[in-house]
């Protein structure tokens, strides 16, 4: 069975409760746009079983040989991750990841730095906040729509000072770039900084799955890597937040996971988005920051005694 085929005639998504490996061997060559994902860290999870890194990685190898088989001439694989922790010790997983793409022969285009203001805090080393995605394309032609992603110029009547241009705008009218180290508050992205909340607590789009995708990540990646009617594909699709981000801007949406619970979930999610009553993030939304009037930003009394320590 070809899942496109299905996809197309049937529905502007598919979400299947199935093994990402079993999944994407169902699917043909060369016949998706975008592959987005967040694989599992391998850090004990309800949904993941807790192996070595070794042995962690060659599953996930297997995994990529065929990601990279049914991925586009012209299309990506956005690849996020965080730290594999054991005994206290940090095993940077972008890094591990790096060489197995390349040995497919893939080209690391960015390594996107995610920056998050909350997240788990730590007593012996210091408190992560950022995960990466790993940009890869399959050849030198590929599809980057830096016009659908530009940010305000800081300085858009800035000059040529010298040469032969002296005098014109030296920026673009669309916007610039907004570089590798991404946030998106407005002020903080013109600096390149990808400042997106992560789905904890009372993020508007937080459902029972512990490690949720924020769709306001995936949509940068959608509209950047790929056009309108293109294929994206998460083969660890989780509650659907990278399909959705596909669904909301025209692109059709695959996606496999194997607990039914998320993919009851992720269906409802999508429906909800198709009917426009699903809540999510804004894009380029200001992050909450409190000020002195709010009492969780004032300094308790119990500390001015110094008689407690702050663990974070």
């Amino acid at each position: 069975m070809i899942i496109e085929n299905k996809y197309i005639k049937d529905s502007p998504f598919v979400l299947e409760c199935n093994d990402s490996l079993e999944f994407t061997k169902k699917l043909s060559n060369n016949s998706i746009r975008l592959i987005i994902t967040s694989p599992p860290y391998n850090i004990g999870k309800s949904y993941e079983a807790r192996m070595s890194v070794q042995d962690y990685l060659e599953v996930q190898k297997s995994v990529i040989k065929e990601l990279v088989r049914v991925l586009n001439e012209r299309g990506s694989i956005c690849w996020e991750v965080g730290n594999y922790v054991e005994h206290g010790e940090i095993f940077p997983l972008d890094i591990y990841y790096y060489k197995i793409f390349k040995d497919f022969g893939l080209k690391l285009r960015n390594r996107i730095i995610w920056h998050f203001g909350h997240g788990l805090h730590a007593s012996k080393r210091l408190s992560g906040r950022y995960e990466t995605l790993l940009w890869f394309t399959k050849t030198d032609d590929y599809i980057f729509n830096l016009d659908n992603i530009r940010i305000p110029s800081k300085y858009p009547s800035k000059r040529h000072f010298k040469g032969k241009k002296k005098g014109e705008l030296s920026g673009n009218p669309n916007g610039k770039n907004p570089s590798d180290f991404w946030e998106f508050l407005q002020a903080e992205w013109e600096e390149g900084i990808w400042e997106i909340p992560n789905v904890k607590a009372n993020h508007p789009e937080k459902t029972s799955h512990p490690c949720q995708f924020p769709v306001e990540l995936a949509e940068r990646c959608v509209l950047a890597f790929t056009n309108e009617n293109d294929v994206v594909y998460d083969p660890y699709a989780g509650v659907a937040s990278s399909l959705i981000a596909a669904i909301k801007h025209g692109r059709k949406a695959i996606g496999a996971e194997r607990r039914q619970e998320y993919i009851d979930i992720g269906n409802k999610r999508l429906n909800d988005e198709l009917a426009g009553v699903l809540i999510t993030r804004p894009m380029g939304k200001p992050v909450y920051m409190p000020t002195e009037k709010d009492k969780v930003a004032q300094i308790p009394k119990e500390w001015s005694k110094g008689s407690v320590q702050n663990e974070d």
